[in-house]
């Protein structure tokens, strides 16, 4: 069987669909004996990750950036010759055009443009709602990754619930390996973008309600780059924390591992993998408790109202002053961190595959 992956956003400047698309397709490659796994545009190995540019040299980006951009004028003729003798084509956002000669998936990361379209600029909430009509619509079938954002599919997209299926995507094996990286200061970390979303302001309004003493002796580290609408967070972040603007992604385990504690109060998430990657490196986790957060953390962090910027600082004093419930935090974490493993996101994703490509695919059966 011929599996082809738009593997557009490795070409991007991406975040958290960048690493699915990049660990799921080398998990596939790994995970497949008989089948073929393909990247479209044609990307013959997947090297190192880089969230702030493409994987593959300007030269060889462009002419990739150029062919999918004459798919989505010309239509699936071109597609279907590009992708010719793929069993099944798995698209992303990038892709307008559904194929005609192989069945046809995708994957759904979130619903926050549809839930939460202010926090998203523009051409983002169109991307997402083209490719709901193009693409979500008319698939044979669908992977959630996470059964909160499968049910939000299900509610705003109307998608029968037998044509997608919940798979939760991985973590690198990095962070359940990482060595801790040291710094001057005990510190308590954020990662992500810098966006509305994530919630980052009222982060550090809960930060700065903290008892001067536990100020003093833990550095908040803020890692991520720069995202929409986020002059004036990076401009707070820059004289109430130790912002480091982006960090390359072979840096992050050790910085997640070495960490005291890591704080993610997104106000809504699909996934969340910095919360997973945090568990995995054994680092005890407050995040929301709402979207898919309680879901993928479980009893693996604890849980707060992330608009409520007391419970926050309320849950940053506890961890904080108690040696006893942050190791009982991690301690739990790391165990459900292992349920989410990448080569455990393939063997799944290959079967949901050969069900699509058989005709037998309904999700529960």
């Amino acid at each position: 069987m011929r599996i082809t992956i738009d593997a557009t956003s490795a070409l991007l400047r991406s975040a958290g669909v960048k690493s699915y698309t990049y660990h799921w397709i080398r998990n596939l490659q790994c995970a497949a004996v008989e089948d073929e796994i393909r990247a479209f545009p044609k990307i013959a190995e997947f090297k190192r990750l880089n969230h702030e540019g493409s994987i593959l040299s300007i030269g060889r980006t462009l002419p990739r950036i150029a062919l999918l951009h004459a798919i989505n004028l010309l239509g699936s003729g071109l597609l279907d010759q590009v992708i010719a003798g793929s069993d099944v084509f798995h698209a992303s956002n990038q892709v307008w055009r559904a194929p005609r000669r192989a069945k046809l998936t995708a994957t759904v990361h979130d619903m926050t443009c549809f839930l939460m379209p202010d926090l998203h600029t523009a051409g983002n909430v169109h991307a997402d709602r083209n490719f709901a009509k193009r693409i979500l619509s008319r698939a044979d079938g669908l992977i959630a990754v996470s059964e909160n954002t499968r049910q939000d599919a299900i509610r705003l997209l109307r998608i029968s619930p037998d044509r997608i299926q919940t798979i939760y995507s991985g973590v690198a094996d990095e962070y359940f390996d990482a060595q801790p990286v040291l710094r001057k200061r005990p510190y308590v970390l954020y990662l992500g973008t810098i966006e509305p979303r994530k919630n980052l302001d009222t982060l550090l309004d809960a930060w700065g309600m903290l008892k001067p003493g536990l100020r003093q002796e833990f550095e908040l580290v803020v890692v991520g780059p720069a995202g929409w609408r986020s002059e004036k967070t990076i401009s707070r972040l820059r004289s109430e924390s130790t912002y480091l603007g982006y960090v390359p992604e072979a840096d992050v385990p050790g910085l997640m591992a070495g960490a005291t504690l890591f704080l993610y109060p997104s106000l809504y998430e699909g996934f969340g993998f910095p919360v997973v990657q945090a568990m995995a490196a054994r680092t005890a986790v407050i995040t929301s408790n709402s979207s898919c957060l309680p879901e993928i953390a479980g009893d693996g962090a604890m849980l707060v109202d992330p608009r409520s910027t007391a419970e926050i600082a309320a849950a940053l004093t506890r961890l904080l002053e108690s040696n006893s419930a942050r190791e009982c935090i991690a301690k739990a974490g790391r165990s459900r961190a292992e349920g989410y493993r990448w080569r455990t996101c393939a063997e799944k994703s290959l079967t949901f595959f050969h069900r699509i490509g058989s005709g037998t695919f309904a999700a529960g059966t």
